[in-house]
């Protein structure tokens, strides 16, 4: 796999902001616990905006880089969903 592809912005912003939610969440696991909260907090908005904020970078990774170099590119993309995916786990394994 050649790096280059990775220091594309829209490559490495994704990666970034997955891996920001899930600090985010892991934080508030040490702060708080895992008990439900009567009240989404700060930690709720932040990591929504931060996986939906990622959706359209995603899409326009995709859109300029599948066409130029297809393997690369699926390979970023495979990133990109492992690392949305590990952000997601801890929300949907708590039922937050």
């Amino acid at each position: 796999m050649n790096a280059s592809m990775l220091k594309r912005p829209s490559a490495l912003l994704p990666l970034v902001m997955s891996g920001a939610a899930l600090a985010i969440v892991l934080g508030h696991i040490a702060v708080a616990g895992i008990a439900r909260q009567p009240d989404e907090g700060a930690e709720a908005h932040l990591w929504q905006l931060l996986m939906a904020g990622q959706l359209p970078i995603v899409a326009f990774f995709a859109v300029t880089s599948l066409p130029q170099r297809p393997g690369p590119a699926m390979f970023v993309l495979t990133l990109q969903a492992v690392a949305a995916l590990a952000a997601l786990a801890p929300v949907f394994l708590l039922r937050w």
